[in-house]
């Protein structure tokens, strides 16, 4: 994966970068990569405390 190394406050040309990296993938690698940052995130949120939401129960 390509490191962005330009000015940190030159949001478009971050964007751009981003984009032609992104444009550069196959569907299948967007896939992986989208379902990969979904897990850490979910991990991270387990570590720190954040669980799923509780359910509705059915009350009887």
């Amino acid at each position: 994966m390509p490191i962005y190394k330009g000015s940190k406050d030159n949001e478009k040309e971050e964007l751009k970068f981003e984009l032609k990296y992104q444009h550069s993938l196959s569907l299948t690698e967007r896939f992986r990569m989208m379902l990969r940052q979904s897990k850490l995130v979910l991990q991270m949120l387990i570590d720190n405390g954040h669980r799923k939401p509780t359910e509705i129960i059915k009350r009887a």
